[in-house]
């Protein structure tokens, strides 16, 4: 079967390898980066183009696939002279897969809807691992004749996707994702303090436990790692704040109080505030460290 001609925005650490596994799944891939040398790098490594402008890298394009930092980045390459919205065709689908705010993705689907452009909003989790190996979750919001259209295309970089409703509530999923991270990331980072201190061997924890009721992923693969000072994974404290806001901001429209998601984005402003803004969320861990002993020196 012939591939679609698609369109991808944004050549990140994420959007890199899924515009690369969209190649090679035998799509017609046309890559926008906002640095253009990215972009060229991407076209000699995988078969495809790169376009001027989001603009030029959605004309004529059946799906245009968007994977930027936050809701400004996003409108910046959608709206305007040389957003994807002025030159895609009736009847295309714009696929967002940034983490943003439930409200940017009804926005874009009405936005989307006036140009007579279908809309998925359509977040994912994974992290780079999960990209560079096809791997991803994606959570997505719009109508699900289109879903299911999306859905064909993007098994060449996800191993599970679901349709949780209408426009936002893939967005909506992706924050209680964020959530559940932010939770498990407290309780091991408290769990690892009292381990070290108790003279256990990090390692062998990790083994006794994964395959139990505290079991995780981020138990599996960052246990060892935080409790060695090692931080450099993947999703950065920068972009788990973003995250965490969208969360609170939702929350707050719900009427809801999130002490824990309050208290872990608050722990990540002081970490960013002292240079570890591009460092993984399991530096959690060194908030806890510094908790820990400032009320060790007051008793």
């Amino acid at each position: 079967m012939e591939g679609n001609k698609v369109a991808f925005i944004g050549l990140g650490v994420m959007g890199y390898p899924m515009a690369g596994h969209l190649s090679r799944a035998g799509h017609q891939v046309t890559v926008y980066n906002r640095t253009g040398e990215k972009a060229e790098h991407w076209t000699r490594t995988y078969a495809g183009q790169s376009a001027q402008t989001p603009k030029e890298a959605a004309h004529n394009s059946d799906m245009v696939f968007v994977c930027v930092g936050n809701d400004d980045d996003v409108r910046s390459v959608i709206y305007g002279e040389t957003g994807v919205l002025s030159s895609m065709k009736p009847g295309s689908i714009l696929v967002d897969h940034t983490t943003t705010s439930a409200h940017l993705a009804t926005e874009l689907a009405r936005a989307s809807k006036e140009k007579g452009v279908h809309f998925i909003d359509a977040p994912v989790s994974g992290g780079q691992a999960g990209a560079e190996n096809g791997a991803l979750t994606v959570m997505c919001g719009g109508e699900a004749t289109v879903y299911d259209r999306v859905a064909e295309v993007i098994r060449a970089y996800a191993k599970h996707a679901v349709l949780l409703g209408g426009h936002g509530q893939g967005q909506r999923c992706k924050m209680v994702n964020q959530i559940c991270i932010a939770g498990v990331l407290q309780g091991l980072s408290e769990a690892l303090l009292l381990a070290e201190k108790s003279d256990l061997d990090i390692t062998q924890v990790t083994s006794a436990l994964t395959q139990g009721a505290a079991g995780s992923w981020q138990m599996a693969n960052r246990a060892v790692t935080m409790a060695a000072d090692s931080f450099d994974f993947g999703f950065a404290i920068d972009w788990m704040r973003k995250d965490l806001l969208i969360c609170l901001e939702e929350a707050e429209r719900n009427g809801l109080a999130l002490p824990m998601t309050q208290d872990v984005n608050q722990r990540y402003q002081q970490l960013i505030q002292q240079g570890l803004g591009r460092m993984d969320t399991s530096v959690l861990i060194q908030s806890y460290k510094t908790s820990s002993a400032s009320v060790h020196e007051e008793g």
